[in-house]
């Protein structure tokens, strides 16, 4: 394994291990699939699947150079609203149709994106995105965690679907799969826009 990735490796299992959920709704660690999310005491540390680890490692390996704008929309991810509520936000959301489906750790559907205060914008988190007629009667699951939803869609022409973010790039103390970061915000002109969005629940 590169240097690179093995330190990012490192950073992922002790952002897993130390962030705990702050609401039971809120999926903090990541269990081996087919075991149930550990809510007990915060002193006791959580101990992330070798095989979560593994996927959410590809994942940011073959989503780091997102951090260029310009080579996401190269790659074929479009714009579209920023996301934000009382309780957290999600930041601009950059979606390649072509990956809806996509269960891949390597190929998220979705980048998340906010201000970094210079006039551009700083990769958060990615997103997988598996439209409802997709998934079929099976609600989908990655690194072991259910994907919320299902849930209409959030710009016109997206299908109704189910979603699942993981937050690579910022801490999230809500935890790593939690929808909502409280660390993310999005800019005041669009702060109407997307704070009146209901669809993302």
């Amino acid at each position: 394994m590169p240097v690179r990735l093995a330190k990012t490796a490192l950073t992922l299992a002790a952002s897993l291990a130390l962030t705990l959920p702050a609401a039971s709704s809120a999926i903090a660690t990541a269990p081996a699939p087919g075991h149930p999310v550990d809510r007990g005491a915060h002193a006791r540390a959580a101990r992330p699947d070798p095989g979560t680890l593994l996927g959410l490692t590809k994942a940011y390996g073959a989503t780091m150079k997102y951090r260029s704008v310009p080579r996401a929309l190269a790659d074929g991810y479009e714009e579209h609203l920023c996301m934000a509520r009382d309780e957290g936000g999600m930041g601009f959301h950059y979606f390649n149709e072509a990956l809806f489906g996509s269960l891949d750790p390597a190929k998220p559907a979705g980048l998340l994106y906010e201000d970094d205060g210079r006039g551009g914008r700083r990769l958060v988190g990615v997103e997988w995105v598996v439209p409802v007629d997709a998934a079929g009667s099976t609600r989908p699951r990655l690194f072991g965690q259910d994907f919320q939803g299902p849930m209409d869609g959030h710009y016109p022409g997206m299908p109704r679907h189910y979603d699942l973010h993981a937050w690579l790039y910022k801490q999230n103390p809500k935890g790593t799969f939690a929808q909502w970061n409280p660390r993310v915000t999005c800019p005041a002109a669009t702060a109407s826009a997307s704070t009146t969005s209901t669809s993302h629940t």
